[in-house]
């Protein structure tokens, strides 16, 4: 399974890296260029040393105007077409190559969802091979994973330990991948509460012999083999 992070903030660097540390499990970090401060930059780099995954999350994290009505047209998705966001998604590449001297990324989607001005882009990144993978949003019920549709769930600050454990039990039980994404862990937005996420962390330490986590792009590499 794969535990992944959203947005580049600072209760990851706080409270979730630590958490992941304590009990030798690493994660992948979704980091969007524009939100990455000055100073956080070797803190993300020595993250990546040490074997946390660093991804793209596009410079800008554009999404549809119908996400947040209140945004200006401009700093949406729907005033991008599909050249421009993948241009976006090789700029994030090469800031994330400066951090840490990789030359293959991710990407997670903004929003979960892959439109640029309404058209979707995932053929044309497919295309591209700019990414060795992307993570989108929500279930699927697709028989064969897609490297280029990952789906993923999600948990919010009314989660519990046990909540977010059950779901590891119910990919037990089915097997295959399951992805886990956060955001604020124990602080900004969209968090999980950072008990509940210990407990997680926990129970994923002390079932390490039969349940396997990694970053998402070892997991990808290992399924192509």
């Amino acid at each position: 399974m794969v535990l992944t992070y959203d947005d580049s903030l600072a209760s990851q660097l706080e409270i979730a890296l630590p958490a992941l540390d304590a009990v030798a499990l690493k994660g992948t970090f979704f980091l969007i260029g524009s939100q990455i401060r000055p100073e956080q930059v070797e803190r993300w780099r020595a993250a990546a040393a040490e074997g946390h995954e660093l991804g793209n999350h596009t410079v800008r994290h554009a999404c549809p105007q119908a996400s947040y009505p209140p945004a200006r047209r401009l700093d949406t998705s729907d005033s991008y077409d599909v050249e421009m966001m993948i241009a976006e998604i090789r700029t994030m590449n090469s800031m994330l190559t400066a951090i840490d001297g990789k030359l293959q990324h991710g990407l997670a989607t903004p929003c979960g969802q892959h439109l640029a001005g309404g058209v979707d882009y995932l053929p044309a990144l497919r295309a591209s091979g700019l990414v060795r993978y992307t993570r989108s949003a929500g279930s699927s019920d697709k028989r064969e994973l897609d490297p280029m549709d990952l789906p993923c769930i999600w948990f919010d600050e009314k989660a519990s330990g046990a909540d977010m454990i059950a779901a590891v039990h119910r990919a037990e039980r089915t097997g295959g991948l399951l992805i886990i994404g956060f955001h604020g862990v124990g602080g900004d937005y969209l968090k999980v509460n950072a008990e509940a996420h210990a407990q997680l962390l926990a129970y994923l330490k002390a079932n390490s012999k039969t349940i396997w986590v990694a970053p998402l792009m070892t997991v990808m590499e290992y399924a192509a083999r």
